[in-house]
């Protein structure tokens, strides 16, 4: 194995009826209890729908990795599933108890062809992060090198298929009614199946790392990135092994300045690997929390679990960068409504003259504020007033790299609150290169 081998489409095996039969019954039994939770609420005061909602991430939690794992969906998805509903999921944990140690034993001789023992020069027996779906250990090869090495659950991958059989199930049922047909039920699960499949195979998370960070190396902005080496010798579909890096959290801002380190610099880096990634190369890292990024002692960031990538297709890509062009630079606003209806988002659709005002009254005060001016938390409460007036379901991956950009504010506000963005020569030098780029692609497909 080795980062060349093309990127796999991850399957996961279909399990017997009595497993899935066996698995029905274990999610009946959560259900009951959840009920017989809610029925000891019901006589308290509130509405009993909120008292419901406040039930079900605890389901979701005693259901296991399938569930808890869509329920972090359901927390970053407040436009599809509801304000009420994403705000209970946040607190949602995802830690459990670490595996049995015969059995982690076991996995890595059948994924690696040997014990800790033989494979590593030390293996720290316990894990230090724990969560559904695998736990990630401290080792130190025989060259010398510390690294980590991320192991998943045994039987994990049994149990979730199990549980996305049912939910393709449920899905099917849940589309006979008119609000499941608007969420798109059956491709909600669908697509949460396909991205789960792929977690759970980790050489696709490695192949990612490499493939992502070797698209942002081409530019000075991207001199400051760095995701851990992968060893391959030591990586399987249920191992990945990657060096240790040593480093503070990007949030730490104390420790960060106390080393010396530029905060603009960092912010800088972060925007790039952004906007780099997913809107010119189509692949961004889909969880930039703070546990998952490091300064290193070079004063570079550290991307760590790239076990969510959001991916967007060339078409997409083409039309959000036409977006872009049509509202901050060419300002017309009706076409700007016509990429959005390709983008296939609108429920429903107004006058094209109506629509490029509404367009209009979100877009003008953009263009009069430098980026590093604006809340992207207050443009996105513009956009879902837009959006509840045209019924607009954007794509998950849309979503996911607007989340992104939240968290981006936050360490912006951190490390560089009086940065401006747009009065930097190398970031606005940037920035107006790639729109640049865009007015061309737009003038080639208009002479085409």
């Amino acid at each position: 194995m080795n980062s060349t081998k093309h990127r796999e489409v991850a399957k996961l095996d279909r399990v017997p009826l009595p497993v899935e039969a066996a698995r029905i019954g274990t999610t009946g039994w959560q259900l009951t209890r959840t009920g017989a939770r809610v029925l000891t609420k019901l006589p308290g005061r509130g509405r009993w729908q909120d008292k419901v909602i406040k039930q079900i991430p605890q389901t979701f939690s005693d259901l296991g990795p399938t569930y808890v794992k869509f329920g972090q969906i359901i927390a970053s998805s407040p436009g599809a599933f509801g304000e009420n509903l994403s705000r209970e999921f946040r607190g949602l944990l995802d830690s459990v108890p670490p595996a049995d140690t015969a059995e982690v034993h076991q996995l890595l001789q059948q994924e690696l062809g040997g014990d800790p023992a033989k494979l590593f020069a030390q293996f720290d027996e316990e894990p230090f992060a724990s969560a559904s779906i695998a736990q990630v250990h401290f080792a130190t090869l025989h060259t010398g090198e510390e690294v980590v090495v991320k192991i998943q659950r045994p039987g994990i991958r049994r149990r979730v298929a199990a549980d996305l059989q049912i939910l393709k199930r449920f899905a099917q049922l849940v589309e006979l009614a008119k609000l499941g047909r608007r969420l798109s039920a059956r491709d909600v699960v669908a697509d949460f199946s396909d991205n789960l499949a792929e977690e759970l195979d980790f050489r696709i998370e490695a192949q990612s790392m490499e493939a992502w960070v070797s698209g942002l190396h081409g530019s000075p902005l991207g001199r400051n990135i760095r995701v851990p080496q992968v060893h391959w010798e030591f990586t399987s579909e249920r191992v990945l092994t990657m060096e240790r890096v040593h480093g503070v959290r990007i949030d730490d801002v104390k420790e960060i300045r106390k080393k010396g380190f530029d905060g603009t610099e960092l912010v800088k880096a972060l925007l790039f690997s952004t906007f780099e990634g997913g809107l010119r190369h189509g692949l961004f890292h889909g969880d930039l929390h703070a546990g998952n990024l490091l300064v290193d002692d070079d004063g570079r960031i550290v991307f760590l679990d790239f076990g969510i990538m959001g991916r967007i297709d060339p078409r997409t890509r083409w039309l959000l960068r036409e977006l872009v062009y049509a509202l901050l630079v060419k300002k017309d606003h009706a076409a700007a409504g016509k990429i959005v209806v390709l983008l296939g988002a609108v429920g429903t659709t107004k006058p094209e003259k109506e629509a490029a005002k509404d367009l209009e009254e979100f877009a003008a005060p953009l263009t009069l504020k430098t980026l590093g001016d604006m809340s992207y938390a207050e443009i996105g409460k513009q956009l879902s007033t837009l959006a509840d007036a045209y019924d607009v379901k954007l794509p998950r991956e849309l979503v996911l790299i607007g989340k992104q950009f939240l968290y981006v504010e936050r360490y912006m506000k951190l490390l560089a609150p009086k940065w401006q963005m747009m009065n930097d020569p190398q970031f606005g030098g940037y920035f107006a290169n790639f729109m640049v780029e865009v007015s061309r692609e737009h003038q080639s497909d208009v002479e085409v």
